[in-house]
């Protein structure tokens, strides 16, 4: 009963339309005089009729405005002919306010301009047909009746627009923030796809291919056995201290009483350590795994941003790993410093055979990442009979 009852429901402006009407009828058994200027010979049942129409008028208010206005005026017109009746005069106002709060802006535009130009000529009629000034109140019933519900219903009209507007520019704002939240968390969940990719797999890579040599060839002696086994370990514990590294940035810090980091910002722990200054150690370990790796350094080294530090390394990183899993044994790096970017190249001959160690690409693609979120560029596939990669990091400076 409250839903049908409720704001905005068709209950609710039949409920206004049945009191329109009750407060009409009562003010007609009660012989107060309802009409205006009555005709003596017009009977006043007659009133009755127009009072039903304009409180059907009402009813149609949300429905159909366009109707509602047609049948109240035309009530309207039939009750002055009749000598204007004090209800339906009153109950008309309603269905002018309705009309404009309710019906198309053009209805409210094409009223507003009926009622002012109505006073204006009452006002005119008023002056010119008594002669003085004080005839101007001719027009005041027409403002009363006519001009202020329309003027009061499209201040409602504008405000309640205004409010809609309002509303829709809120929920735009909150889809907007969901969709850069949603946003936030696929480049986050990304960059941890990239980063576990590159402290897990390429560590793993090498215990994997040692541990292979060492099940799958016969009749090694101890110390070849202590070489595969030094090489699986020194990988496991690298694997390790990247990993509680990677685990010590996704923590959130302690609320209170932690440790600063040595450089005094919490945002830029010091547990991010892999730089490309440290490519040397990195190339003793792949050595160190089988492949033999020449190394080539152009220009001058110098201070790197540190997002530009860490891609680079995991760049030669994984390059390197591809190498060792899929070459033939050896490959070349190349570390170019030039004015305005670091350029990192990588190659190696390709086994013709394969490898059992085959990856999904996710190496490819993250190297690609890398270099992209960077505005850089990536290369990657053969070129003069080997296996080249080659990518192009700015470092914001220079020319």
């Amino acid at each position: 009963m409250r839903r049908w009852l409720g704001s905005g429901t068709p209950g609710r402006d039949l409920m206004l339309a049945g009191a329109s009407l009750a407060g009409g009828l009562i003010l007609y058994g009660l012989g107060w005089q309802p009409q205006v200027r009555p005709h003596p010979d017009v009977p006043q049942v007659l009133f009755l009729p127009p009072l039903l129409a304009v409180c059907v008028a009402v009813g149609l208010r949300r429905v159909a405005p366009r109707a509602s206005l047609a049948v109240g005026t035309g009530a309207l017109v039939v009750d002055t002919a009749l000598g204007s009746s004090l209800g339906t005069i009153l109950i008309y106002t309603q269905v002018l306010y309705d009309a404009c709060v309710y019906g198309p802006p053009r209805l409210w535009r094409w009223l507003l301009r009926v009622t002012v130009g109505l006073s204006l000529l009452g006002a005119v009629v008023g002056v010119v047909g008594f002669g003085q000034w004080r005839g101007v109140a001719v027009g005041v019933p027409v403002v009363l009746a006519g001009l202020l519900p329309v003027l009061t219903g499209i201040s409602v009209r504008q405000y309640r627009d205004q409010a809609a507007a309002e509303r829709a520019r809120a929920e735009q704002t909150a889809r907007l923030v969901e969709l850069d939240r949603r946003q936030a968390v696929s480049a986050e969940r990304a960059r941890m796809a990239r980063e576990l990719h590159d402290v897990v797999a390429n560590h793993l890579s090498a215990v994997a291919i040692h541990a292979t040599a060492a099940l799958s060839v016969p009749g090694l002696d101890r110390a070849q056995v202590e070489s595969a086994l030094r090489v699986i370990r020194e990988s496991s514990v690298q694997g390790l201290a990247e990993m509680r590294q990677m685990i010590d940035v996704l923590r959130e810090p302690e609320p209170s009483g932690g440790q600063p980091s040595a450089g005094g910002d919490p945002a830029l722990p010091d547990a991010v350590t892999a730089r490309l200054a440290e490519a040397d150690g990195l190339v003793d370990r792949i050595r160190a795994a089988g492949l033999a790796v020449r190394v080539r350094t152009d220009g001058t080294p110098g201070p790197l941003p540190v997002g530009v530090d860490l891609a680079a390394y995991r760049i030669v990183q994984e390059s390197l790993t591809n190498a060792l899993k899929h070459g033939t044994g050896e490959a070349e790096l190349t570390i170019a410093y030039r004015p305005a970017e670091v350029v990192l190249t990588v190659e190696n001959p390709v086994r013709p055979g394969g490898t059992d160690l085959e990856g999904a690409g996710a190496g490819l693609i993250g190297m690609r990442e890398r270099a992209t979120l960077l505005a850089g560029q990536f290369a990657a596939g053969p070129h003069d009979g080997h296996w080249q990669v080659r990518a192009a990091l700015p470092t914001g400076v220079g020319g």
